[in-house]
């Protein structure tokens, strides 16, 4: 069920809305940065993988748990997370938000997941609210926020802290602004303690950067064709 709060409609006029071809009709890939939005291999396994796995959820998620993504593009991972957290059953609601600076267009995102059938139930809930422009919104027991514009600018303005991260920019070659030092800084800060990141990538750059700031790094084995991938840990 779709739950609306107050105040949940914003304008997006200002973002410069995403730029998506296909391939074979069904692999959203960004203009913008020459990239895939998930793996060509199995997206949801990859989201999983990833992120759920990648931050120990299976162990932690419990009611009023918080998780934070830079990089909303299509839902995938959102919804996957909704997924997991019915199928574990267990009470309460946890909150995710999201930072996009290039918000896909609801056309794009109800394509994309539409070849994800076992989340069509929650894709059917998840569309409405992007069609409406809504950035505060419930799906079943997930609060959810989206907020948009540039994550260097717009992460100041988030007044909570997350338990876990999903670090889903875009590849670091192709969109270095998604990995600098100092948003990775501001990441570090807006995690509490005890708190965990994981990314599909395993750059050198950005595991030495996220080292920097505060973070345990692990470079452990990756999804699919990726031999490694990163996972953290907040240093108290």
């Amino acid at each position: 069920m779709l739950n609306i709060f107050p105040g949940s409609v914003m304008k997006k006029s200002q973002c410069k809305a995403a730029s998506i071809i296909w391939k074979n009709n069904s692999i959203p890939i960004s203009e913008d940065f020459n990239d895939t939005y998930f793996s060509i291999d199995d997206g949801m396994a990859e989201a999983k993988y990833v992120f759920i796995e990648g931050n120990n959820l299976i162990n932690r998620l419990a009611n009023g748990f918080e998780i934070a993504e830079l990089g909303f593009g299509v839902g995938l991972n959102l919804l996957s997370l909704i997924k997991f957290w019915n199928d574990l059953n267990r009470e309460g609601k946890i909150s995710f938000t999201s930072f996009e600076a290039y918000p896909a267009k609801y056309q794009d995102v109800e394509k994309a997941l539409k070849y994800f059938p076992i989340l069509k139930e929650l894709t059917s809930q998840l569309i409405p609210a992007l069609e409406a422009n809504l950035t505060n919104f419930e799906i079943e027991n997930v609060r959810i926020k989206l907020i948009y514009g540039d994550v260097r600018d717009t992460i100041s303005f988030w007044y909570d802290n997350a338990d876990a991260w999903f670090l889903d920019g875009f590849s670091p070659i192709k969109n270095p602004e998604m990995w600098e030092e100092s948003l990775l800084m501001a990441v570090q800060e807006k995690t509490k303690a005890g708190g965990t990141f994981a990314t599909y990538t395993s750059a050198g750059a950005v595991r030495r950067s996220l080292t920097k700031v505060g973070f345990e790094v692990s470079k452990i084995s990756g999804f699919g064709k990726k031999r490694h991938m990163l996972s953290g840990k907040k240093i108290d």
